[in-house]
């Protein structure tokens, strides 16, 4: 009789779905669980610098935006200048880039889980904005680093960032041939590199101004609500998997 049961735990498996889709409001104004992050997003009027755009709603706390902006930050003992001084054109890139990773609330779409012990969550494959990668890209060309994924395998005996044994500085460009690689490969595809341009609401800008207000607000919505669409998709057809199975079990009864 074990049998009877499937239809009524398919018709669970469908309300969880449901319920899942219907919590998925948590994707939008949301900090994620990592080393400096707030708990939650609030006003910060003493952001530094390139992290003000972020002034109104930060996940991230002014002492922390400050250190965003030192040659060798604190908050990680990491430094961009493992090859030397890197051109300023170039460091504004990354300091924006952390700026981005710290203190925005709308990267909740892209948040995923990982076991990590500096961290619990991370985002993953955020669509950067076409412009900004590439400008990323042809602003750093010139500079030098030692790796293509900055996220692992550096040398930290020091207790700072280090090329490891065995590695040459070299352009950007020769690690990073094109803005993809650049974009997708440095920490281990926390972006994807857009076909959306700026200002589409399609896609997540490193850079905007906070007079004309956050697009990254509408593109965080869009991508939420179509999470949110593919998970009542997915409980429906368990649903009509379960009706189907309970009208075959009813004509064999």
């Amino acid at each position: 009789m074990a049998w009877r049961l499937i239809p009524l735990l398919l018709l669970l498996v469908w309300t969880a779905s449901m319920c899942r889709a219907r919590t998925r409001t948590d994707l939008l104004n949301v900090c994620m669980d990592a080393k400096h992050h707030k708990t939650k997003p609030g006003p910060e009027d003493k952001l530094h610098d390139q992290c003000t755009p972020w002034k109104d709603k930060a996940c991230c706390s002014a002492s922390t935006s400050q250190e965003l902006h030192k040659d060798i930050s604190l908050l990680y003992n990491f430094t961009v200048d493992h090859c030397g001084k890197m051109e300023p054109t170039c460091k504004r890139h990354f300091i924006q880039d952390n700026c981005l990773y710290e203190c925005s609330p709308n990267l909740g779409p892209w948040i995923q889980e990982v076991n990590q012990s500096w961290r619990k969550e991370r985002f993953l494959h955020v669509p950067l904005c076409k412009e900004d990668c590439q400008q990323w890209w042809q602003d750093c060309r010139t500079s030098y680093t030692c790796k293509s994924n900055w996220h692992r395998g550096w040398n930290w005996t020091s207790g700072i960032n280090q090329c490891p044994t065995g590695t040459t500085c070299r352009t950007f460009e020769t690690y990073f041939p094109t803005p993809a690689a650049l974009c997708e490969g440095l920490w281990s595809h926390s972006y994807k590199l857009s076909n959306y341009r700026r200002g589409s609401g399609r896609c997540i800008q490193m850079w905007f101004d906070p007079a004309q207000g956050n697009p990254n607000e509408e593109v965080a919505r869009f991508y939420a609500q179509a999470r949110s669409a593919g998970a009542l998709l997915r409980g429906l057809e368990a649903l009509l998997l379960s009706l189907a199975l309970m009208q075959q079990l009813w004509l064999l009864g």
